[in-house]
């Protein structure tokens, strides 16, 4: 069978690998464990063509360990069976699973007592996240590493390894065509390895130019242009100018993200203006969102384009708070830095001195419900819009009740 250039470039040790380098290199948590010769079930979980399965399979080679590959969709409870009885017979056996989310409870309940008792170690790999989509006794049994887009220099560093291999002998790819590639690629390094074995082999000189490329990808290559804007940052242009309420430029922005044809990206990125930017200033928009978003899915390219064009003119044009991030970033912080306390008594079951709200007047009675060490902390500071006007008034008032 022909490998794939993308198989034949897969790392042999972790310090190949691109990219992810808040878990790869001196002192992280999965080269730390490679270089103590010890592995945990874990979960991968991430973007495609961001270096799950090369992580996995990099990890076992290093530690020269017994493994066999599955696809939770793909293969049968028989093979599951299969290698769960090899497992027994070595004492043992690392089992990388693609697609976990997607295992089903005959599987799952199959795998369970061989993931407690060790004789199967786990590494399972998948683009959902596994809080909200993998079994919770699969999920508990697991480390859970999040893989992070890989950038520009990611994929830049990606192609220079395909030049530098010889697996595609005299191969050039010329300056405007690399520029190319890294603004087409988003995060997906496979992406750029499978267009550029095309491209070598679609040429009659062995050179990938820009007008090459151009006839192969059919996506229009809208981040390419006189700037060489990349892919973030027009996704960064498109939700600062909403953030600052130029409804022509959002419009612009948009436009670009449409002719890439990459609704996902314009869905991730409304959601987290919709919450981030305008907030408590206008509260209706999420579900007005939702609303946009589903009608986009549902009819699909090229008419998707009138639902995102509608919602993002009335983002842009909404008040705006980021009242309720700042609220969360503050909270987060003291608990990062240690700065909680113990929870109060009278809120842990069961309690004779906890207050039921329900059984006072406006269904509200005053109690303590921060730790002692924080109780007069505040972390929501309302910014000066309609909508949190009300919602001072309704936190002042109930602080003035002495009940």
């Amino acid at each position: 069978m022909n490998e794939l250039l993308a198989i034949k470039l897969r790392p042999n040790k972790l310090s190949e690998v691109i990219g992810q380098k808040h878990l790869i290199g001196d002192d992280k948590v999965l080269t730390n464990l490679v270089n103590n010769k010890k592995l945990f079930s874990m979960i991968l979980y991430g973007k495609p063509g961001i270096g799950k399965t090369s992580i996995a399979l990099a990890i076992v080679n290093e530690l020269n360990l017994k493994y066999r590959m599955l696809n939770a969709t793909i293969n049968n409870k028989k093979d599951f069976d299969t290698v769960i009885e090899e497992a027994k017979y070595n004492n043992g056996m690392i089992l990388i699973m693609d697609e976990i989310h997607r295992l089903n409870k005959d599987k799952q309940d199959l795998l369970l007592p061989f993931l407690e008792n060790g004789l199967i170690t786990l590494i399972g790999m998948t683009t959902s996240n596994p809080y909200h989509s993998i079994n919770s006794a699969i999920r508990s049994r697991c480390q859970l590493f999040e893989l992070h887009e890989l950038d520009s220099n990611d994929i830049k560093d990606g192609i220079d390894r395909v030049i530098n291999s010889n697996l595609l002998p005299g191969i050039v790819i010329e300056q405007d065509a690399i520029v190319s590639l890294i603004n087409m690629a988003g995060y997906d390094l496979r992406y750029v390895y499978n267009l550029i074995e095309v491209a070598y082999y679609a040429s009659n000189d062995k050179r990938i130019t820009l007008e090459l490329l151009s006839s192969i990808n059919n996506k229009a290559n809208f981040f390419h242009d006189k700037n060489e804007d990349g892919y973030y940052e027009v996704l960064s242009a498109f939700q600062k100018s909403i953030r600052g309420s130029d409804v022509d430029a959002s419009l612009h922005y948009l436009a670009r993200l449409i002719a890439a044809g990459d609704i996902e990206a314009i869905a991730r990125r409304l959601s987290v203006i919709a919450y981030e930017d305008i907030g408590l200033a206008n509260p209706t928009i999420g579900p007005k969102l939702d609303a946009a978003i589903n009608a986009a899915l549902r009819v699909g390219f090229p008419e998707a384009k009138i639902p995102l064009s509608a919602i993002v003119i009335e983002m842009a044009l909404s008040p705006k708070s980021n009242s309720a991030v700042m609220a969360i970033d503050l909270a987060l912080n003291d608990i990062k830095t240690g700065n909680t306390g113990n929870v109060p008594k009278h809120l842990i079951n069961p309690s004779t001195t906890y207050l039921y709200p329900h059984n006072y007047k406006n269904s509200y009675v005053k109690q303590q419900y921060l730790p002692d060490k924080i109780v007069d902390k505040i972390y929501y500071h309302p910014k000066n819009n309609k909508n949190e006007k009300i919602l001072k008034e309704i936190n002042d008032n109930l602080k003035k009740i002495d009940s």
